[in-house]
């Protein structure tokens, strides 16, 4: 395939995809959802549980790519949030890199030693002792 058929592949895939999760029934007793209709593209049928609570693992986009034999899955689809982009290499790694300038320490105020104190020295406090 050439390179705009191949995203257009890709597109009619995403459409699918996000048909699929918007569509889907959700099961409150079992803790489920499941698809309604049959996804042939993304190899999910009609009645296929795609997310539940423990120790299931749902469809994966990239690897339905894979299953139709596209390759270069990482020029199509941006990474998965999980295995992290530029947000979170940004974070890691640019935000714990020392900085390069110096900083030069804050002038020190030149004041009297014997000013006289604000208030008599009872500093900024509004209320009279009787």
């Amino acid at each position: 395939m050439e390179t705009s058929g191949l995203k257009g592949f890709v597109d009619e895939l995403r459409v699918q995809w996000k048909l699929l999760w918007q569509d889907r029934i959700d099961d409150k007793v079992r803790a489920e959802g499941i698809a309604n209709q049959d996804y042939s593209k993304l190899f999910v049928e009609r009645g296929t549980v795609i997310i539940a609570t423990r120790d299931y693992k749902p469809p994966d986009f990239v690897e339905i790519l894979r299953q139709h034999g596209l390759s270069d899955t990482d020029k199509l689809v941006p990474p998965n949030p999980a295995v992290g982009g530029w947000g979170k290499f940004m974070r890691s790694v640019l935000s714990k890199q020392k900085n390069l300038t110096r900083r030069l320490a804050p002038k020190e105020l030149d004041r009297k030693k014997d000013q006289q104190l604000k208030k008599g020295g009872r500093g900024w406090l509004h209320f009279r002792m009787r």
